[in-house]
């Protein structure tokens, strides 16, 4: 019963996905052509959310669901890493359309051949499991 409230919160993360037409292959499509604004406006007010959020947990130290103080890692130093893994994750987000969060509310909404791209994305990780010991890090 405790976990309700983590699907309830997906079910709403959905459904303003749906909403925004952030799962809209074609809106993505037309951000990778930079066609339209509509996806990078959606990604900045995500981003400034999240910043809004964190510097809130930061100054009033707040405690997640099990009243455990949140605790914000310090940035690491080198970035190539992740320049390699956006890298990865754009060329499969543009190639397919969507990403992991989308590809969930997707096969939701009856969009049932994007079990394909779901099988892509499970096998990808599979894979970066297998050899992530040894890539740089």
């Amino acid at each position: 019963m405790n976990d309700l409230k983590y699907l309830i919160v997906g079910f709403v993360f959905g459904i303003v996905l749906t909403k925004s037409e952030a799962v809209s292959w074609y809106r993505i499509y037309e951000m990778f052509q930079f066609q339209s604004f509509h996806m990078y406006g959606i990604i900045m007010m995500a981003i400034a959310t999240g910043m809004i959020g964190l510097q809130i947990i930061k100054k009033n130290n707040l405690k997640n669901s099990d009243g455990a103080l949140i605790e914000i890692a310090e940035k690491e130093k080198g970035s190539f890493r992740y320049w390699i893994g956006g890298l990865f994750f754009g060329l499969g987000w543009a190639l397919v359309g969507a990403c992991p969060g989308p590809i969930f509310i997707l096969l939701g909404a009856g969009f049932y051949p994007v079990v394909l791209i779901l099988f892509g994305a499970l096998t990808g990780t599979f894979i970066y499991g297998l050899v992530k010991d040894k890539l740089p890090h």
